[in-house]
Order: structure tokens, then C-alpha cells, then sequence
């Protein structure tokens, strides 16, 4: 083959690259190693819907009680105008994509009809006993495309067997098997360890329990005080920890341990080998079930709730009780679709959006192709599958933020991309002031799947997010900045447990600590 002219003259000692070096030269940068432990499919699920509604119905809703004994006759239940379609619209309508139903509650009464107990719809005279509350949520829940999760009492005040570990144990198998296998799939599964005091003595088989969920609905995840697949935050007024893990050691937390240390069930454990992370459950009235002289807290209320738990990490299972005809009360109601509207006025306006943004080091820069798959503008994306990366082996991580104008925010919004592990355990956001001077507006700790932080309101075009401490390189997938003109911030926000209460029109806020040692639904 004859050779071109124009490179017939190049030196002796070129060498022409290879087809390999050439592909070799522009190849993307491997993302960097997970930190372990990691979640499974279905954790990362759970954790990116971030809320759940709550619904407790059964002979309760008609007797005032909380804790039914057991003894009150099946005849009670008869709610004539119950529409489970009616419960999943508004759970939709407000942002919660799933919806857990206590098929059973303590007093052993069965929102289905069991073929283990007569105590149960089919003993009422709701639909002349023909009536399964379960299977008209199952049906609603698939339509709208809604998950669905049953809660089933281990406490059974009613089954004459409870207190005999093997024959309750295979009674309570029975009726899992039976939820697990007749209503589709099942997203949620709630144990809680509730018992009052001087009741049966009773040894749960908690881990053929979760083995037998597991083979039956392998997409579930169960839920109990210690794991194994989610933990309980501690307190039933849905607030978590302001250090709150996903990583956790279950060994170290026994399920119904009267002994459990409350601190670490809140805070998990950085040097944990398990993904377990956390659910603050609450109930948007004083009780668990709907009672016709309580009311509704506040959406405010909601909303500082929400910073408290969303954005601590945490899941927020938020009760809200069908009444006595089988509706939701329109004082709820319109409670969810002010607290509904209270969040899309906050977090729909990101200031960071068309920010400038530069970072202390990005993954791949060191040689020479600063790779844009971990670029610093992956934070301004959605989702946590896109991420900022700094180069390895830095001393220190920043992202540099120019809002382009003038703005006054008082939200910090941060993720984590949580399938890569949970990392960063210390950072703070700087402002530069007017003066010229950079000044902290807040500082945190963990970050995990969502952080929120509320601060005074800050005026400034200049900011910068360090991160202090990681487990690992540090990762963020998002960061927000907004303006909440609703919520109040205090000095002692976010060290104390604030909980609101209705006197007529009027929000009475009461500062309480939160001691609450074991569940109580």
C-alpha cells in the first residue's frame, strides 16, 4: 500500500497507537466501590417511597376502645358505607404510595374471613357476613397501582390457644399463610410486640415467621421492633433520631427485648453489618383509631413531623383511621390535603436548580478525563441512580454552589445514592455573606437516603456543602434549597420532640422528650 505524502515524513521514533490504547484512552472511569452492608431491591424501594398510610379499622372504630378485650360480640362491626376505593384515592391524592391495613388487631377480630376463628366479618352483619375488608383493599390497591401491606397481631386476646407456644405459633402461621396467599402481593408485613401487663406469657417464632413471609411474599418487607428488614425509630409520635443509620446489628436488639437500648434502635450503628433502616409511625389523632371526639392534628403539625422523620432518614407511617361508616372523616381529610399542599409549596421550588456549581476534585479528573457520569451537576438531578463523585484519596470534599442571584432560603435538602451504601457521617453548608465573609447556616450529621434541615432564614448567592466525616468517599445524588415561610424554627428544633394539639381552632405546642420504651399499637 503506498503511504500518503502528508505523514510519509513523520520521525523515526514515532509509534502509531494501537487500536487498543486508543479505546483504552477514552474509556469511562469505574464507579467507586459500594460500602457495605447495602440494601436489597426491595429496602431501596421502601426507602425512595418514603411514606405509608396507616389505616386501623375493626371492632374498635365502633367501641371507643384502643386495646379491645377480645370479648366484644362480632355484631358491632357493621360499616355500612365502606369504600376501600375511597381510602386508596386519598392516599394516592397525597403522595402515599403505599398503605398497610391492621387485618388484625390485638382483640383477635379478623377484618377477613378466617377459616381459623369465626371471629371475624364473617360473623357480622356487614354484608350479611359475606363482606372482606382485605379483599376490597387488595382490589382498589391494584387498580390505582397502590402497594399494599397487612398488619397481623402477634397479642391475640381472643384465640383460646394463646399462651401455648406451639399451637398459637401454627395457629398464627395459618393465618399469615392465609393473608399471603389470597390477596395478591404484599408489599408490607407488621409485627409490632405489643402485649399488655399480666397477659400470657407467650414465645413468638419470629424467624420462622419471617423465613415463612419471605418464601410466601419474597417482595414483602417485614417490619418489627429490631428488623430484619425494617426497625422501629423508638417513639410513636414519628419522630427520628437527628443521627439516624440504616446500618444496624439486630443481634444486639432482640425483637421484644424489654431491655433494647432505645438510643441505638434510633440512631443505628455506623459499624452495624445490616441494612435495617428505620420507620417513624404516628397517628394523625391522639388514638390509633378513629374515636368521635377526638380531632385531627394540625398540617403544620404534619409538617414538622415530616422534617422529624423523611427527612431524618426514616419512613413515615402515618395513621389515619377509616370511622364507623367505613369513610374517612372529612376533618382528616382535609387535614392530608393541607399538609399535601404545605410539601408541593416548599420542595416544588429547588433555588438550586440552574445553580453553577463547581467541586473540590470529580471522580476521573486525576487522569485527565473528568468523567461526567460523577459530574457535581448529577446533584440537580432526581432520583438517586445519578451522583456527584470527588476524586479518591482527597483530604478534603466540597461542592461549590452559585445561585446566580440574590436568595432567601431556610431548607438544605441532601440524598445520598443509598444503593451505593450510606456513607457520609458529618457535614455543614457555609453561606457567603455579604461582608465577604463565609458564615455556617446548619450543620448535621448523617445523611442516608434523605436529609432535611431547617435554619434561620439566610440571604445569599454563595454557598458551599463540606462534607467532614464519611465512612468513604462521599457520595451525593441531590441537594435542594428551598423556603419554608410556614414552620417555625427554634434553637432547641432539632433536640427536642415537638408535638401539636388541638383546643378548638387554636395549635397548642407542647416541648416533651421522647422516652417511649416499646410500641403500643
Amino acid at each position: 500500500m503506498k503511504v500518503p505524502k502528508s505523514i510519509s515524513k513523520l520521525p523515526s521514533n514515532f509509534q502509531p497507537a494501537s487500536e487498543f490504547s486508543f479505546f483504552q484512552n477514552v474509556r469511562d472511569v469505574a464507579p467507586p466501590l459500594p460500602i457495605l452492608p447495602l440494601p436489597n431491591a426491595f429496602q431501596i424501594q421502601w426507602q425512595l417511597s418514603h411514606m405509608s398510610l396507616f389505616f386501623h379499622f375493626g371492632l374498635n372504630t365502633f367501641t371507643g376502645q384502643e386495646w379491645g378485650s377480645g370479648h366484644v360480640h362480632p355484631s358491632l362491626f357493621n360499616p355500612t358505607n365502606l369504600n376501600a376505593t375511597h381510602w386508596i384515592h386519598l392516599a394516592k391524592l397525597n403522595g402515599f404510595n403505599r398503605v398497610i391495613l391492621t387485618a388484625k388487631h390485638h382483640d383477635g377480630f379478623c377484618l377477613w374471613p378466617s377459616q381459623y376463628t369465626n371471629y371475624s366479618v364473617r360473623s357480622s352483619p356487614w354484608k350479611a357476613g359475606t363482606g372482606d375488608v382485605l379483599a376490597d383493599l387488595s382490589a382498589a390497591a391494584k387498580l390505582a397501582g397502590v402497594d399494599l401491606g397487612i398488619y397481623l397481631s402477634p397479642w391475640d386476646r381472643h384465640e383460646h390457644c394463646y399462651g401455648d407456644t406451639l399451637l398459637y405459633n401454627q395457629f398464627y402461621l395459618a393465618q399469615m399463610t392465609e393473608l399471603l396467599t389470597r390477596y395478591g402481593e404484599i408489599k408490607d408485613v407488621f409485627l409490632d410486640g405489643a402485649k399488655g401487663e399480666g397477659e400470657k406469657d407467650m414465645e413468638y417464632f419470629f424467624h420462622t415467621w419471617f423465613s415463612l413471609i419471605h418464601q410466601l411474599q419474597p417482595a414483602a418487607i417485614i417490619f418489627s421492633d429490631a428488623g430484619p428488614d425494617t426497625r422501629w425509630v423508638g417513639n410513636e409520635l414519628g419522630l427520628g433520631a437527628s443521627t439516624c443509620w440504616s446500618i444496624y446489628n439486630s443481634t444486639l436488639t432482640p425483637i421484644g427485648g424489654i431491655y433494647n437500648d432505645p438510643r441505638y434502635a434510633a440512631e443505628g450503628d455506623p459499624a452495624g453489618h445490616e441494612w435495617v433502616p428505620a420507620l417513624c409511625d404516628v397517628s394523625i389523632r391522639p388514638g390509633w383509631f378513629w374515636h368521635p371526639s377526638e380531632l385531627p392534628k394540625s398540617a403544620i403539625n404534619l409538617l414538622e413531623i415530616y422534617y422529624k422523620s423523611v427527612g431524618r432518614n426514616c419512613h413515615l407511617l402515618l395513621n389515619v383511621p377509616p370511622n364507623s361508616s367505613g369513610l374517612i372523616s372529612p376533618e382528616d381529610i382535609q387535614v392530608l390535603q393541607e399538609f399535601t399542599q404545605l410539601r408541593r409549596s416548599i420542595f416544588s421550588n429547588n433555588f438550586a436548580i440552574n445553580a453553577l456549581l463547581q467541586a473540590s476534585s470529580t471522580r476521573g479528573e486525576g487522569g485527565g478525563t473528568c468523567d461526567s457520569q460523577f459530574s457535581p451537576y448529577n446533584v440537580l438531578k432526581e432520583g438517586i441512580y445519578t451522583y456527584w463523585a470527588p476524586e479518591e484519596y482527597q483530604l478534603r470534599w466540597i461542592l461549590y454552589i452559585d445561585l446566580q442571584e440574590l436568595v432567601s432560603f431556610n431548607v438544605l435538602q441532601l440524598q445520598e445514592p443509598i444503593q451505593m451504601g450510606q456513607r457520609v457521617s458529618e457535614f455543614h453548608l457555609e453561606a457567603l455573606h455579604l461582608d465577604g465573609v463565609w458564615k455556617r447556616v446548619t450543620n448535621g450529621t448523617t445523611i442516608g437516603y434523605q436529609r432535611l434541615l431547617l435554619f434561620p432564614k439566610v440571604k445569599s448567592q454563595h454557598l458551599k456543602l463540606v462534607i467532614d466525616k464519611s465512612r468513604a468517599d462521599p457520595l451525593i445524588s441531590y441537594l435542594g434549597i428551598y423556603m419554608d415561610p410556614v414552620t417555625i424554627w427554634s434553637s432547641i428544633y432539632d433536640d427536642t420532640v415537638l408535638t401539636s394539639h388541638f383546643n378548638a381552632t387554636q395549635v397548642i405546642h407542647i416541648i416533651t422528650q421522647d422516652n417511649s420504651p416499646t410500641a403500643t399499637m
